[in-house]
């Protein structure tokens, strides 16, 4: 790895507060040196709020998002993964993208009554919801707050499909319950792993599970009859972008039985947030890599252009795009996942349907 920048702070993935759009508040762009701060330190602690939405399933309007639904237990994101598109929702909220979206956790309450509500409708018809699309599902605060958990308890008493995407073992607690609802093909889970090499795992996604972790949570959940998908999201032109055989190689290995990919695309607060943490992380790759960004995206970090903003364009991306396609056929060949099953819904929802 490069030398860090001696101003690089250990700890979090973004490494300033960026200001809020919505308001006129200044943040501190020094924030506290987290691998130096003393134990109890104020600023070291993350804060968790309660929130109390109407509504916890989502529309998703996106043509790039094959979900029709998402679904959101907590809102910003304890991982500190610094890419994160997520992190622009947390302007809406009060709160900067930058460190406020590691550090200040919304929790909403109240999910599994909510998530009933809905299933419960006359108008609900059963479909697949991703669980979350937004925010980590399992990020730290799930083990204490198991809202996740209630969600796949809610799932399966109304046997409703879902897809969980992660990056944390924590996955496994819930084997009892996955394991029910594979056994009815209601449920997917996508794991993104983003590289092989936990040392770059450790700067870009600092609070995450390593990578072995992760390996071994794909091998775990298909050894239990989950059917697992693996993203490797983003791509980071100059970064992982090397990586793409040996991960398709491994990830199938472990028994997944489909991979995926998405472009590194850097919106709104996020391209301030990353070109500071790659400059001060990666200090001798950081210009290779804002460059190569660029280049995917017609020369802009951001791209917004439905159809093209998750792939990319170029040369960089049609190379991408011609390895996936590679790897797959060489190492996933035979392999996909099974359809969801929209059945059970309406028989578990209306029992009187049984007697016909």
């Amino acid at each position: 790895m490069d030398k860090k920048d001696k101003t690089y702070i250990k700890g979090r993935g973004a490494q300033i507060n960026t200001a809020n759009p919505f308001h006129n508040l200044e943040y501190d762009n020094q924030p506290i040196d987290w691998e130096n701060a003393e134990e109890g330190e104020t600023g070291l602690r993350t804060e968790y709020i309660p929130v109390y939405p109407k509504t916890i399933i989502n529309k998703v309007e996106s043509q790039d998002i094959p979900m029709s639904y998402s679904m959101n237990p907590y809102q910003g994101c304890e991982h500190g993964c610094v890419y994160c598109y997520a992190r622009n929702t947390h302007t809406y909220w009060g709160y900067s993208a930058g460190m406020d979206f590691e550090q200040k956790i919304l929790i909403k309450q109240d999910v599994p009554q909510l998530l009933e509500k809905k299933f419960k409708s006359r108008n609900w018809k059963p479909m697949p919801i991703m669980l979350a699309g937004n925010t980590d599902c399992y990020q730290p605060i799930e083990k204490e707050k198991k809202i996740t958990r209630s969600i796949l308890e809610v799932c399966w008493k109304y046997r409703h499909p879902i897809g969980i995407i992660t990056k944390n073992a924590l996955v496994l607690r819930d084997l009892d319950i996955l394991k029910k609802m594979a056994e009815h093909d209601l449920v997917h889970v996508s794991l993104s792993i983003t590289t092989l090499d936990d040392s770059v795992r450790q700067l870009l996604e600092p609070r995450t599970a390593s990578i072995p972790r992760r390996l071994d949570t794909v091998e775990k959940l298909t050894e239990a009859g989950i059917p697992v998908n693996v993203m490797m999201a983003p791509i980071i032109p100059g970064l992982n972008d090397h990586e793409i055989l040996p991960m398709i190689k491994t990830v199938s290995e472990k028994g997944a039985l489909s991979v995926g990919y998405t472009m590194v695309r850097l919106n709104g607060d996020i391209a301030e947030i990353f070109v500071d943490w790659v400059t001060k992380a990666l200090p001798d790759r950081a210009e290779k890599i804002i460059h190569q960004i660029k280049e995917a995206h017609g020369g802009k970090l951001s791209d917004s252009r439905p159809g093209v903003r998750m792939s990319g364009e170029g040369h960089l991306a049609k190379m991408v795009k011609q390895q996936f396609k590679l790897g797959r056929e060489k190492f996933m060949k035979g392999k996909s996942l099974p359809p969801y099953n929209f059945e059970l819904f309406e028989q578990m929802k209306n029992p009187q349907m049984k007697l016909f």
